[in-house]
C-alpha cells in the first residue's frame, strides 16, 4: 500500500504550525535601502477546500488530497527515471498544494529504497525542488524535454538487473545546455480552469492602450493557418484553438492534462493520458502499462477513480490562498502596484464565467496575472519552446500566494524579491529582443526608497 513517508509528515507537522506571528512590514527612513520583507510567517492561508463545496465534492476533494500525498515504490509505477515520489513532495509549502519547501526533499530520494544515483550539483539541502531540461539535442537538434534526476537503479523494490544510468548533468552544464524550472503553485488551479477564454480576451483587449505605451507587445511568435499571434497573445491548444493557461509557458490546457503529464514525467508514472514509459529498458520497466488506470471493477466511484483523475480533482477543488489583512503600507503598495505598471500583466482580478458549480460559478478570481504569454529578454529566456510559447516567453506567473513563497523565478534562482523584479528588465542582443517589462522596471526603479517598500510590503502581503 502507498502511504505518506514518515519524513513528509514530520515536515508538514512543522511547517504548518509555523511561526507564532507575522513579520511587521518595514518602511524604511530616507536612505536605508529597500529589502524583500521575507516569506510570511504563521497560518499558511492556504491548502483548504474552496467554498460552497457540495457534500459530494468535499468528498473527493479529501480523496485528491490523499492520493496526492501518497509515496510511489516502483511497484506502484515509480520510475525507470524520475525526479520524486510524491506530487506533494514538491507541492509542499506552505501546505498542500504549494511549492518547493525549506529543505529540499530530492536530496533524499536519491538514495531512497537502496537507489544509488547521484545528487546533482544543482539539486541542495536548502534549495529549490528543480527539474531539468536540455536545451538541444546531441545532433544540434531542439530538445526542451525533461530529463529526470534519478533511476530506480538498486533499489530493492526493483530488478537488479536495472543498469541505466543518470543523464550527464555536468557534462551538459558545461556548454550551456541545462536549464531548471520549480515546480508551480496550485492553489486556486480549479478557478483559473474555469476563467472562459472570452474573458481573458477581453482583460486583453481593454489594456491594449496601456500596454501599447509601456511596450509590451511585440513580435509574431506563432504562425498558423490564416492567422498570426503576437507575443502577448494567449497560447492556444493546435486542435480545438482554446487558450491554454497551466506550466510556466502556458503549455498545457486542462488539470487533467497537468496532472497527468507530470505523473508520468516527474516520477516516470505511466497512466491514460500518457500511457509509454518514458526509458523502456526491459529490465527496468518492470510494470504492464498504463500503471495508473481506471479501475473498471471498483464497487466505488473513489476507488474506480485513477489516481491521475484525483489529482485533477484535488487541483480543481483546492482554495486560492488567503492574502494578509491589509497595512497602511500594503495599501499603498497595491496603489503603486497599478501606477508602476506590473497590473498590466499581473491583472489583479478575472472571472469565471457560468458553471453548474456554485463553487465555480461567476466567481473572482483575484490571480494577479493575465495568463498570457510575454516576452521576456535574454536574462530570462531558457532557450525552449512549448507550444506556441517561444524561447524567451513565459507565462504571467500569478501572484496569489507570493507572500509565502521561498524561491522565485521559473528556475529557483533566488529568493530576494528585489532580485526578482529586477530580473524582469534585460537588454536585447542577437538572439532575442528586450524584454517587455523594461518600461515598467524603469518605473519601478524611478521610485522612492520609501515607494519601493511599499510595493514590496504589498507583494509579500499577497
Amino acid at each position: 500500500m502507498k502511504q505518506p513517508s514518515a519524513l513528509l509528515l514530520v515536515l508538514l507537522a512543522v511547517l504548518t504550525v509555523g511561526a507564532a506571528a507575522a513579520p511587521k512590514t518595514p518602511r524604511p527612513s530616507p536612505g536605508v535601502t529597500v529589502r524583500d520583507p521575507g516569506v510570511r510567517r504563521g497560518f499558511p492561508g492556504a491548502g483548504g477546500q474552496l467554498d460552497n463545496l457540495t457534500a459530494s465534492e468535499l468528498y473527493f476533494f479529501q480523496v485528491g488530497q490523499e492520493a496526492f500525498q501518497e509515496v510511489e515504490g516502483v511497484a506502484e509505477g515509480l520510475g525507470p527515471r524520475f525526479n520524486l515520489d510524491s506530487c506533494a513532495g514538491c507541492h509542499v509549502f506552505p501546505a498542500i498544494g504549494g511549492t518547493s519547501p525549506f529543505v529540499n526533499p530530492q536530496v533524499a530520494a536519491a538514495t531512497s529504497g537502496g537507489a544509488i544515483n547521484t545528487v546533482p550539483f544543482f539539486i541542495l539541502p536548502n534549495g529549490p525542488v528543480r527539474e531539468a531540461r536540455f536545451i538541444v539535442k546531441p545532433d544540434g537538434t531542439p530538445d526542451g524535454g525533461v530529463h529526470d534526476l534519478y533511476t530506480i537503479r538498486g533499489r530493492s523494490d526493483a530488478s537488479p538487473d536495472c543498469r541505466i544510468d543518470q543523464p550527464d548533468f555536468v557534462g551538459q552544464a558545461r556548454y550551456g545546455n541545462v536549464i531548471f524550472r520549480i515546480p508551480t503553485p496550485v492553489f486556486g488551479a480549479g478557478l483559473i480552469e474555469a476563467i472562459p477564454d472570452s474573458a481573458i480576451l477581453a482583460n486583453l483587449a481593454g489594456a491594449a492602450t496601456g500596454r501599447a505605451a509601456m511596450g509590451i507587445g511585440g513580435r509574431p511568435n506563432r504562425h498558423g493557418p490564416g492567422r498570426v499571434a503576437t507575443s502577448g497573445s494567449p497560447n492556444t491548444s493546435g486542435n480545438d484553438g482554446s487558450i491554454t493557461r497551466f506550466g510556466w509557458k502556458a503549455q498545457n490546457k486542462s488539470l487533467a492534462i497537468f496532472a497527468a503529464e507530470a505523473y508520468n514525467v516527474e516520477m516516470g508514472v505511466t497512466n491514460e493520458l500518457f500511457p509509454t514509459e518514458r526509458d523502456e529498458t526491459r529490465d527496468c520497466a518492470l510494470n504492464a502499462t498504463p500503471e495508473d488506470h481506471t479501475n473498471l471493477d471498483a464497487t466505488s466511484l473513489s476507488d474506480g477513480l485513477s489516481d491521475a483523475m484525483k489529482f485533477a480533482l484535488f487541483m480543481r477543488l483546492l482554495a486560492p490562498p488567503v492574502p494578509a489583512p491589509d497595512t497602511p503600507s500594503t495599501a499603498r503598495g497595491r496603489s503603486l502596484f497599478a501606477r508602476v505598471g506590473c497590473a498590466l500583466c499581473h491583472t489583479p482580478m478575472l472571472m469565471t464565467g457560468p458553471s453548474s458549480s456554485a463553487a465555480f460559478n461567476e466567481q473572482s478570481v483575484n490571480l494577479f496575472s493575465d495568463l498570457l504569454l510575454h516576452q521576456m529578454g535574454p536574462n530570462l529566456a531558457d532557450g525552449i519552446v512549448q507550444g506556441g510559447a517561444g524561447p524567451d516567453e513565459f507565462r504571467t506567473a500569478p501572484l496569489w500566494g507570493l507572500g509565502q513563497r521561498i524561491f522565485l523565478l521559473h528556475d529557483g534562482r533566488t529568493n530576494d524579491l528585489v532580485e526578482a523584479i529586477e530580473a524582469h528588465a534585460s537588454r536585447g542582443n542577437a538572439q532575442y529582443p528586450p524584454s517587455e517589462a523594461n518600461a515598467v522596471i524603469a518605473r519601478f526603479q524611478a521610485l522612492e526608497r520609501a515607494q519601493k517598500q511599499d510595493l514590496l510590503n504589498f507583494l509579500r502581503s499577497l
